[in-house]
């Protein structure tokens, strides 16, 4: 038996994924399998350093010293090969509130902001909630997968109002795995058209599949110097409460722009718990972390095989990154309404509605797979039995 196969009870753990289930289905009975956490415990050696600071009783104001930016160094070295300065990294509560920060730093009211839907809903939020627009570049659909349309993104790149490009690298929802000649290419033409890119990486550490992730900044020096990158190790080993992410840079006036949009909202205090984490999980959990991705990957199979066997028109690929599948449902001809409600209240299930991703995610559900695989047969066997229904 994997550890990944124990069941916990998160009832009354607050957590999103339970708790919000009746404000966002209608329904608090669905099984979630949406918010993009995980329901495996963290990793043991964190555990462990949380529980040796929880032996001191204060918890006050803290700073974050020398050995959490070596963890960060350490981990981006092993894992990718990329050497990177202490003076090339700031904290922040979260890769989502980065690119808040971002639209600040690197805009004014009014200017345009490129994502490349279907994408991750708060990229749109936080273009639009700061008073900028939303720029459009879609990833082109294929037979063999979702790829970047370069010859758009120049066009709209080219505009002199369009400042700012935000990357999802790997990208949710579709799984890609950008590969160094998409990401030269793409970079190259932010460097033609004066654009900085803030590069999405929270994902970076769950490549699948034989796949493995280049962070955009190592590809040249020209493309270091207009990127900031955005990690965290919240999806990588279930710690999103902490809110403890940071920004790597090599540029100090890409740095700093960004580091006086930290400070002024006084967002660099962090919390007690959470560089804790970070180094127990960078410095002490890389096993875990290997023993993870292949139960990841046996979730994955199952759904595909599922689809093959029962639900051949439904449309999956693997992820090439993340513990999320993009679900191809168009084939039933449902409009958005009427598979969202097929979801709920005829499978029992909490999806992600595809057409928060934008209109292209329009047919399309995204699924978490990192539940514990009894879960996910269980999602699989209520999906089939509505779906006999249906007929």
């Amino acid at each position: 038996m994997s550890q990944f196969d124990e069941i916990y009870n998160r009832e009354g753990t607050r957590a999103i994924k339970l708790e919000y289930r009746d404000k966002v289905f209608g329904n608090s009975d669905v099984i979630p399998l949406w918010v993009a956490d995980m329901d495996f415990a963290a990793p043991p050696a964190v555990l462990k350093a949380l529980q040796q600071r929880m032996a001191h009783p204060l918890f006050g104001y803290t700073n974050r010293p020398k050995p959490f930016f070596e963890a960060i160094q350490s981990w981006v070295k092993r894992r990718f090969n990329w050497d990177v300065e202490q003076s090339w990294i700031e904290f922040s509560p979260g890769v989502v509130p980065n690119l808040g920060l971002a639209v600040q730093a690197f805009t004014n009211p009014g200017d345009g902001v490129v994502v490349q839907p279907p994408v991750y809903p708060p990229f749109f939020g936080v273009v639009k909630d700061f008073g900028r627009k939303v720029v459009e570049n879609p990833l082109i659909e294929t037979e063999s997968g979702y790829v970047m349309d370069l010859e758009h993104l120049d066009k709209v790149t080219s505009s002199p109002d369009v400042k700012l490009f935000l990357l999802c690298h790997p990208h949710n929802p579709v799984g890609r795995v950008w590969s160094p000649d998409e990401l030269l290419k793409m970079g190259e033409i932010c460097l033609k058209n004066g654009v900085t890119i803030i590069s999405d990486e929270i994902h970076c550490d769950l490549t699948l599949f034989g796949h493995q992730h280049q962070p955009l900044a190592t590809l040249s020096h020209d493309i270091a110097n207009i990127t900031v990158t955005c990690m965290a190790p919240s999806k990588t080993f279930n710690l999103a409460g902490f809110s403890t992410s940071y920004m790597i840079s090599s540029n100090p006036e890409l740095l700093n722009a960004v580091r006086q949009q930290v400070m002024g909202y006084h967002l660099h205090m962090g919390n007690t718990f959470g560089a804790v984490a970070l180094e127990a999980a960078y410095n002490d959990s890389e096993d875990w972390l290997e023993e993870l991705k292949p139960y990841l990957e046996s979730n994955i199979n199952l759904v595909i095989q599922f689809l093959k066997t029962h639900m051949p028109e439904v449309k999956a690929r693997k992820p090439e990154a993340t513990y999320l599948m993009w679900l191809d449902f168009r084939a039933w001809k449902l409009n958005s309404s009427e598979l969202k409600n097929f979801m709920v209240h005829k499978a029992g299930l909490g999806l992600n509605d595809g057409v928060t991703f934008g209109k292209e995610g329009r047919g399309f559900m995204r699924m978490n797979m990192a539940s514990p695989q009894s879960v996910i047969e269980k999602s699989l066997s209520q999906l089939l039995t509505a779906y006999e229904s249906m007929k």
